[in-house]
């Protein structure tokens, strides 16, 4: 009883403080579309106290009962500043117009709270769609991917290559989510362009380290891309025709305020255009690709939201009766968001993913035969946003996943010399919970924590085989093979914690450093050894063979801001430790191999680097300079006799620069130049003669390079005059890709003199070995 007396004091001054705090909510948009403006910045100057809003816009604060001015900003809109009268809970949705001033001349009112600075999130970037636009584009098809690898820490493999290189890491260590949905193969034509139409998407975020808790699956990256909701207000629409491709888009209200939709569709007619021409070479072939991204989003309270979004996307190539080749995505993501309260946001997700591919060759001749491979993917998640109080953001909730992977299935017809070949089914559950809070200790310091408890368990349908030595699998040497059922556990699950942490310490009114550390495991696996990801990739789940990839990583930077904010700068390193990374063994077969698992070989890995930046975001002259000095290295038993070799993803040196130069109000100017170390390779460095035939005998593993790549693009986008006082807007877009028609090598192969067949030369292999110009002319209505 005396306990209970002691603590009953403290618990009505907790009951009389709480009383005394009022919470204001609601969501932030764009007031010309209605748009959820994500990432958007609510400061109370007289507390020095803030919040951002969430992926959905929703914003939540919890002030002290009385008389507060909020002030609500975005990037490139106008500040909007609000008196309020607190005195019990409020519901307030801000409308956000569009700076129509020349930057340079604007005036920044109230205290900025730069994202950069002010967030405890490191090791991210924020892409803006409208940038990546006059940014120069290859065959006038603006990509968003292309323009991520112009970030530190993030490369390419070159020309023809679809796959992201991030601080490391391997292209399958990339978690590509368009809308919630995983994409598995972001590429069209072999790499040379995206399945993101930039028409259709409305926000882009990438992070490279200090990866929050809700993220998980992969163990580089996260690069999650939002499609817009569509315009609520008005009907509206842009088009695009190029060299190669056409886009259109089209949005608007079904109810005005409260229904809206988007259609947006792009579909390539080199094939088509051919045809026209007479071109014999193009009548029996096809070569194109096409995407369509759909949403509708329905606002039935101010509580209640849903948003239903789908994507498809496919490449067709056809090459007469000689062989056939077709792949592509299909997601669908259904989501439901519901506001508890004041305080709780939720979302609830359902969402769907397939990828899959085709290849064979038609008719009825000897060779024909029918190959195509899935993988699909049927996801629950449940996220929760608690918006404690001003110093307390708490996330948490729970994501499972069924996988479904159907490696090979070969088809043919009794003509044919290929037999019918089904490789092995595997099916999974991925399942995970997580939580995390930001929270604010005193005006300097803010920390996140979180954790996320990852659980993976591979299910029948399938089968199991066992080997001799179960460490090291001989196709030789299978004792039994085991069968299971529908939905039977096979082997144990693999349970993993994954704690996540990052803090920012602010130094000054424009600067900040922060730290991070987060733990990412990875059960998904890329089975390829070619260094960009092709479409006849096979992916494995995690298995008694097949352990997961867990990496750890840390890092620490400094970021600082001059000229009233008008520049960033900053400066981060990491290291990365990983271990059970995969290799493939000398000569190893991939192709309709059923026991994929004897070719593999298991090792560690770390990475480490130093990453800087330096954006200019305000005036006539924007751009960045990023520059990335990294070393990765992996450890295998079995590969150079144990000894450490460079990953096929090291690059010693990487610089990127993006300029943009508004000319007037009509013409804008962008160049960008990259320069980054050659791809490691394995050359052969003698040969012998064995009864006739040439032997090669090659280096250690990766113990060459390529030579070092470079390019620079260059575009000019005018807008056409009129378009000031028109509904109708046009403008047209000139871009030069690989302005001095550098011959960057793709790769380098060896074949003997045609001169002199004793002797053995390097050939170099380059995709693209001149300049290409592109035309594109854009209208908006």
């Amino acid at each position: 009883m005396k306990q209970i007396l002691l603590v009953l004091p403290f618990l009505c001054l907790f009951l009389k403080t709480y009383s005394q705090n009022s919470t204001v909510s609601g969501y932030i948009k764009d007031a010309a579309s209605g748009e959820a403006l994500i990432g958007a910045t609510c400061y109370i100057p007289g507390l020095q106290t803030g919040v951002t809003s969430n992926q959905y816009g929703f914003y939540s604060l919890t002030l002290p009962t009385g008389n507060h001015k909020i002030n609500f900003s975005f990037i490139g809109y106008e500040t909007q500043s609000i008196g309020v009268d607190l005195k019990e809970n409020k519901v307030l949705n801000i409308s956000l117009a569009e700076d129509s001033k020349q930057l340079e001349d604007v005036v920044v009112t109230g205290t900025r709270r730069d994202r950069n600075i002010e967030s405890t999130e490191m090791s991210m970037e924020k892409i803006s769609v409208k940038l990546v636009k006059k940014l120069p584009s290859f065959m006038g098809e603006v990509d968003v991917l292309k323009t991520i690898t112009l970030l530190p820490g993030i490369q390419n493999g070159g020309e023809g290559s679809s796959g992201l290189y991030v601080r490391g890491g391997g292209p399958d260590e990339n978690l590509m989510i368009l809308d919630e949905a995983p994409v598995y193969n972001a590429s069209h034509l072999m790499g040379f362009f995206s399945v993101f139409n930039s028409d259709a998407i409305k926000d882009i975020e990438v992070y490279k380290g200090g990866i929050p808790s809700k993220y998980g699956g992969k163990a580089s990256s996260v690069v999650d891309i939002r499609m817009k909701d569509g315009n609520i207000n008005k009907f509206h629409g842009q088009a695009g025709i190029g060299n190669i491709s056409s886009r259109l888009t089209l949005e608007g209200p079904v109810i005005k305020d409260k229904w809206s939709f988007i259609v947006s569709g792009r579909r390539t007619y080199a094939d088509v255009v051919g045809r026209m021409l007479g071109l014999d070479e193009l009548k029996e072939n096809k070569l194109y690709f096409y995407d369509l991204n759909l949403k509708t989003n329905i606002q039935f309270s101010h509580k209640d939201r849903l948003y239903i979004s789908a994507y498809t996307g496919d490449d067709n190539f056809k090459l007469g009766e000689s062989i056939y080749m077709r792949w592509g995505n299909v997601t669908g993501t259904a989501r439901w968001n519901h506001i508890f309260g004041n305080k709780l946001f939720s979302n609830t997700s359902f969402i769907y993913s397939n990828y899959g591919y085709k290849l064979g060759v038609p008719g009825n001749s000897a060779d024909q035969f029918d190959w195509d491979s899935h993988i699909k993917d049927y996801n629950f998640k449940e996220d929760f946003s608690w918006f404690l109080n001003a110093n307390n953001r708490i996330n948490f909730g729970i994501n499972i996943i069924k996988h479904h992977f159907e490696p090979g299935n070969i088809d043919a017809n009794e003509n044919s010399f290929f037999e019918p070949l089904q490789l092995t089914n595997y099916n999974a559950v991925d399942g995970a919970v997580y939580a995390s809070n930001e929270q604010k200790i005193g005006r300097l310091l803010t920390v996140k924590y979180g954790f996320r408890l990852s659980a993976f368990q591979q299910i029948g349908v399938g089968k199991e085989r066992e080997y001799q030595d179960e460490n090291a699998p001989n196709a030789d040497e299978v004792i039994s093979e085991t069968s299971y059922k529908k939905g039977e556990r096979i082997g144990s699950p693999y349970i993993h914690l994954e704690p996540r942490v990052s803090l920012k310490l602010t130094t000054g009114e424009t600067s900040s450093i922060k730290a991070s550390y987060n733990r990412m495991v990875q059960n998904l696996h890329l089975i390829s050894n070619t260094t960009s990801p092709t479409p006849l990739d096979i992916w494995l789940p995690t298995s008694k063979y097949i352990k997961p990839l867990i990496a750890d990583q840390i890092a620490a930077g400094y970021f600082r801001n001059f000229g009233n904010n008008a520049i960033e700068t900053s400066v981060e390193v990491y290291y990365k430790d990983m271990k059970n990374v995969l290799d493939y063994k000398d000569g190893a077969e991939l192709f309709l191999n059923e026991d994929l698992e004897t070719e593999l070989l298991t090792g560690t890995g770390y990475a480490y680097g130093m990453e800087m930046l330096i954006k200019k975001q305000e005036g006539r002259f924007t751009g960045w300079a990023s520059y990335t000095l990294a070393k990765a290295m992996r450890k295998i038993p079995g590969i150079n006799n144990g000894e450490e070799y460079p990953s096929t993803y090291d690059r010693t040196h990487d610089l990127s620069l993006v300029l943009n130069y508004e000319v007037s109000k009509q013409l804008s100017v962008a160049a960008n130049w990259v320069f980054s170390t050659g791809n490691p390779i394995t050359y052969p460095v003698a040969k012998y003669d064995v009864q006739g035939n040439t032997m090669f005998y090659y280096s250690k593993r990766n113990g060459n390079r390529i030579p070092d790549y470079h390019r620079m693009d260059l575009s000019f986008t005018y807008d056409s005059k009129k378009n000031e006082h028109r509904k109708v807007k046009r403008s047209l877009n000139v871009s030069f890709y690989n302005v001095y028609a550098r011959r960057n090598a793709y790769s380098i192969y060896f074949r003997p003199n045609e001169d002199n067949p004793n002797i053995t030369e390097a050939v170099r292999l380059s995709i693209i070995g001149t300049v290409i110009p592109s035309v594109t002319y854009n209208i908006t209505f």
